[in-house]
């Protein structure tokens, strides 16, 4: 291993950006932004927004991906902050690299992330959501990985961040409690459809108040995320 690399999985509409933000303050890290996300709307065909974009500036090929993330480290850091989205990993895609780098789950309640989502997106199914993805990786690793949600960090970011570098065996730095608002050349080339809420932010929370309204067409797709999430919760550190 070339430093720590650390894959951070969560599924959209979570925290994982301001996650990301978290991380990028500090000097010793450099951040990736979904990786995987090219080869996904490659394979398949999904007209997200910004398609056209991503698959023009990022790695589509799996292979070439694979090295470079379980290479040396860009820019001398010595961690590398990956952040992941469990619904990229299709059944075809590559798995042998999991090995190489130590992996952790973000979530978010099932109801909370549709009702994002379908902002965006009118239609998904549970695997468009990642929680059928994350019980999957999960499972892989023996139920060993470290299981974070962002409700606790927004609710307490001082303490959820340290028990996430401990997780990861990484020095804890105070400056991942804030950042400066604006956009990132580390922010992927779909930025632009999803980000603005990020962009103009500054440090974590607070929690949203409220009930999350969800359409009633997806109340199917909720239930059936509840099966994955509700098991993973039980392992939240």
């Amino acid at each position: 291993m070339h430093g720590r690399l650390i894959a951070m999985w969560s599924g959209p509409r979570n925290l994982s950006t301001a996650l990301m933000r978290s991380f990028e303050s500090r000097a010793d890290t450099f951040v990736t932004d979904e990786p995987w996300y090219a080869p996904y709307l490659l394979e398949t065909g999904m007209q997200h927004p910004g398609r056209a974009e991503t698959l023009r500036a990022h790695e589509t090929q799996p292979e070439a991906l694979e090295r470079w993330l379980c290479g040396v480290i860009p820019e001398g850091k010595s961690i590398w902050y990956q952040k992941q989205m469990a619904h990229h990993l299709l059944p075809e895609t590559p798995r042998d690299w999991l090995e190489k780098i130590q992996h952790g789950l973000l979530l978010r309640t099932p109801e909370e992330v549709v009702a994002s989502y379908a902002k965006v997106l009118s239609n998904p199914s549970p695997f468009d959501l990642g929680f059928p993805q994350q019980w999957e990786l999960f499972q892989h690793f023996d139920q060993s990985l470290p299981v974070f949600e962002s409700a606790d960090i927004l609710q307490n970011p001082e303490d959820s961040l340290q028990k996430l570098c401990s997780s990861f065996d990484i020095p804890w730095d105070s400056c991942m409690l804030s950042w400066k608002a604006g956009k990132r050349k580390t922010d992927g080339a779909w930025a632009p459809y999803w980000y603005a809420n990020v962009e103009t932010s500054t440090e974590f929370g607070p929690p949203r108040k409220g009930t999350a309204e969800v359409p009633s067409h997806l109340k199917s797709v909720v239930k059936e995320c509840r099966r994955y999430y509700d098991k993973l919760v039980k392992f939240k550190r």
